[in-house]
C-alpha cells in the first residue's frame, strides 16, 4: 500500500462502484492500517461522500469499527454529523444498525445531534426502535434531547414501529417513559396495539394494554 501511494500515477482519491473512495472502502470493512496510512496522505479526503452522500466516518459508523470511528474524529477536517441524501447523520448510521459502542463514541461528540431526523422525519432512535436493537434505544433514550415520540412523515412513532416488528424489549423501554404516547395513530389509522395485535405479538400485546389500560381488573 505504501508503496502504491508513493507512485505518481497512483490517485488515492480515486473513485470506484458508488464512487467510493479507497479510504470509504478501508473505513468500511474496518481497516485500520489502511486508514492510518491513507490519512497520512496530504492529498487524501477524508470526508469525500460516495453516491449516497454518505461519508467513510458514515460507512465505518454504519459497521461498527469503532477505532475507524475514532480516527476518523480525530481529524478536524472530517464532519461527524454530516448528512447523507436520505438527511441520516453517522449516528443514524450506527444506531439503526444496533452498534452502541460506536453510538456512545458519536454521542460523546459535542457536535452531534442525537436527534435529527431525516428526509422521512426518522431519527436514530426510530431506526434503532424498528430494529429491535435495546442498548442503543436506551443510549437514546438517556439522553434529555432525544424525543421518545416523535412523529415521522407517516404518523409513526418509535414504539409504532418496534410494536410493529414485535420488539417487546423496546416497546417496554419506551413505555418506561412518561412521555410516550400509547395509543397514536399513524396517517392509515392504526396504533401499535394495532399492529401487535395483527402480528400476534402476544408480549407486546400485554404491555401495550397493560399502559392503556391500566386499571382494568383491579376492581
Amino acid at each position: 500500500m505504501k508503496r502504491l501511494l508513493e507512485r505518481d500515477d497512483v490517485n488515492p482519491n480515486k473513485r470506484g462502484i458508488y464512487r467510493r473512495t479507497p479510504l470509504w472502502s478501508a473505513a468500511f470493512y474496518g481497516h485500520e492500517g489502511v486508514v492510518r496510512i491513507l490519512l497520512g496522505r496530504d492529498c487524501v479526503n477524508p470526508d469525500m461522500p460516495d453516491i449516497n452522500g454518505r461519508t467513510p466516518l458514515w460507512g465505518a459508523a454504519e459497521s461498527g469499527h469503532g477505532e475507524v470511528v475514532k480516527i476518523l474524529l480525530g481529524r478536524g477536517d472530517v464532519n461527524p454529523d454530516k448528512l447523507d441524501s436520505d438527511g441520516r447523520t453517522p449516528l443514524w448510521g450506527a444506531a439503526e444498525s444496533g452498534h452502541h459502542a460506536v453510538t456512545k463514541i458519536l454521542l460523546g461528540r459535542n457536535d452531534v445531534n442525537p436527534d435529527t431526523p431525516d428526509i422521512y422525519r426518522q431519527t436514530p432512535l426510530c431506526g434503532a426502535a424498528k430494529n429491535g436493537h435495546e442498548e442503543v434505544v436506551k443510549i437514546l433514550l438517556g439522553r434529555d434531547d432525544v424525543n421518545p415520540d416523535t412523529l415521522d412523515i407517516y404518523g409513526q412513532t418509535p414504539l409504532w414501529g418496534a410494536a410493529e416488528n414485535g420488539h417487546t424489549g423496546v416497546v417496554k423501554l419506551l413505555l418506561g417513559r412518561g412521555d410516550t404516547n400509547t395509543d397514536n395513530s399513524s396517517s392509515d389509522r392504526r396504533t401499535p396495539l394495532w399492529w401487535a395485535a395483527n402480528y400476534l405479538y402476544a408480549r407486546a400485546i400485554a404491555l401495550l394494554q397493560r399502559s392503556l389500560f391500566p386499571t382494568a381488573g383491579t376492581a
